[in-house]
């Protein structure tokens, strides 16, 4: 339930903060006053649209705060959990809303940065607002399919699911056969390119990496000379009478000295003759470099002629030997393509022809469901309609078989009847204002113990209703404010009396010469004087008083039945 709103600057609402409780509450006033400013504030919480305009005059800002008291394993914690956000489920739930006058807007969770499009998430479980014109909703059929699909549940969800996924793979089907169809004259005239440049690829027989170990190969080559002369005087240096005959001689006086004071001399001789053995081993592997060098030219003419084959390559098909690798495998695959494109198509066609009988199997047991859902769902609105004052209505879903879509082949749609005798029609061009408001109601009614929203908000639901049908909506109201909490902006003293909580929206002049909204619960005497004023109109008398508290008495006795 919602525990407590605050409002800050928001339009005529200079600061406003509400406690609220469980059950049926109506929010009374005068035209004007700014009862919809709260349900706005609500809606904003619920992740709607805010802009700069609902700002109050001369304010740089506006703030609303809302406190939710949730049940363990309800929805919303879950929705939290998934985007990222922290909260106890034994804790309430804190979120606020905060519109800028330079037209942005923030919103946090238990003190949490969230998107709106996060807060709109976690709104849908909290907050359903059902507006003076939210009865047109009734009106757009492609609606009506989705409310009966809500319905039937879990009846229906897995079914639905495999019919969903078995469409995407259909659709999938469907787009690579349309693709492989629609191949232009042109892509079939590339085909003659690629067999050239993919027959010029794998004739050069390509290795990855082989351009650098071929250039480090062709520098050897070209400096073999050189390299030979060089190698050949470092050798006789270091193999000569002052390289390695040096050091031995001088390993040889350390180690005859080194007894006698071998604290200094011995470190000195163990890194002379560490010296002596790498220099050991270096004239024997420059021995060996100069015996393998290789006076070629005929093995670099080889190389020069491939590295200019591979440098031909990389101009026309990528900067290295990988791209052009990787170029020659894009073209092989649409070659292939191109190839085996009538192979393909059949294949295609094939695989579209068994998806889409699968499709329609699945799609007929949908149909099978929602038949026995649509008869279920049309007696549970007549019952609900019926203790609308709507008694002989007769209401059907309508279901008729249109292409395959992602929801199957059912087109759904709601007709009704409010007169003996006349066939059921579309609700558009049979209900009234106030028929449609009741049979809005009566979905309400029927979908508030399956979706589990704990909050809603009936905006002037009882327009273009009086009398008989006004005190059944008040009766409906109070009825399903037993699962959730309910609440209503009326004008109908039928509905305040039968509220268990009331708040009177007054607009008053502040001494500054400002507007502004306050918010107040009213206790006995002041319900009974804000009923009388809905029911005498400007004037109020002591009758109108009477008539009041008998209206509130009667009222609880018919909640207490």
């Amino acid at each position: 339930m919602l525990q407590e709103l605050s409002i800050r600057n928001l339009a005529v609402i200079e600061q406003v903060s509400v406690r609220f409780h469980e059950g049926f509450q109506v929010l009374t006033g005068e035209t004007g006053a700014g009862k919809s400013i709260v349900i706005d504030a609500l809606a904003l919480i619920a992740g709607g649209r805010g802009s700069a305009d609902m700002i109050r005059h001369g304010c740089d800002r506006a703030d609303i705060e809302a406190v939710f008291d949730l049940p363990g394993g309800h929805p919303v914690w879950e929705t939290l959990q998934r985007i990222g956000v922290e909260a106890n489920e034994e804790e309430a739930l804190l979120i606020r809303r905060e519109l800028q006058a330079q037209g942005k807007s923030t919103a946090k969770i238990n003190g949490q940065t969230v998107t709106l499009t996060m807060l709109r998430e976690v709104g849908e479980h909290l907050v359903n607002i059902h507006g003076q014109h939210e009865h047109q909703s009734l009106l757009r059929t492609e609606r009506h399919l989705e409310w009966l699909d809500q319905h039937a549940g879990g009846s229906i969800a897995s079914l639905k699911l495999s019919y969903q996924d078995k469409y995407r793979q259909f659709q999938q089907v469907v787009r690579e056969r349309r693709e492989l169809e629609d191949t232009s004259r042109q892509q079939m005239q590339m085909l003659d390119l690629y067999r050239y440049q993919l027959e010029e690829i794998n004739e050069a027989n390509l290795k990855l990496g082989e351009d650098e170990a071929l250039q480090e190969e062709r520098s050897r080559l070209a400096h073999a000379e050189k390299l030979a002369e060089t190698a050949t005087e470092a050798y006789d240096l270091l193999n000569g009478a002052k390289g390695l005959a040096a050091i031995s001689r001088a390993v040889s006086k350390l180690e005859e000295i080194a007894k006698v004071d071998a604290s200094v001399l011995q470190p000195l001789l163990e890194q002379l003759q560490s010296a002596y053995y790498a220099a050991e081993d270096v004239v024997f592997q420059l021995r060996s470099y100069r015996e393998g060098i290789e006076f070629n030219p005929e093995r670099l003419e080889q190389i020069e002629d491939r590295l200019d084959l591979i440098f031909g390559l990389r101009r026309k098909y990528g900067e290295t030997v990988a791209d052009i690798m990787a170029y020659r495998d894009r073209i092989q695959a649409d070659t292939e393509r191109l190839d085996n494109r009538e192979e393909k198509l059949k294949e295609l066609t094939e695989l579209e022809q068994s998806l889409q009988s699968e499709l329609e199997t699945l799609a007929e047991q949908l149909t099978m469901v929602r038949r026995d859902e649509a008869k279920q769902l049309s007696e549970a609105i007549e019952r609900e309609l019926r203790e609308l004052q709507m008694e002989r209505s007769v209401f059907e879903v309508k279901l008729e078989r249109g292409s395959l879509s992602p929801t199957g082949w059912d087109e759904a749609e709601f007709l009704l009847s409010t007169n003996p005798g006349e066939p059921p029609k579309p609700l558009a061009k049979i209900a009234s204002g106030g028929e449609m408001s009741r049979v809005m109601l009566a979905l309400k009614a029927i979908f508030a113990s399956i979706d589990r929203i704990p909050v809603l908000v009936f905006d002037e639901v009882d327009t273009g209703v009086s009398g008989r049908a006004a005190q059944a909506i008040a009766e409906k109201l109070s009825r399903l404010s037993s699962s959730c909490q309910v609440f209503a902006i009326t004008h109908l003293p039928q509905v305040a009396c039968m509220a268990d909580y009331s708040y009177e929206i007054r607009k008053r002049v502040t001494n500054d010469g400002r507007t502004s909204t306050s918010v107040k619960e009213l206790r006995d005497e002041e319900r009974i004087e804000e009923l009388a004023r809905m029911l005498g109109g400007v004037e109020v008398t002591e009758k109108t008083r009477h008539h009041a508290q008998e209206m509130l008495l009667l009222a609880q006795r018919q909640k207490n039945a």
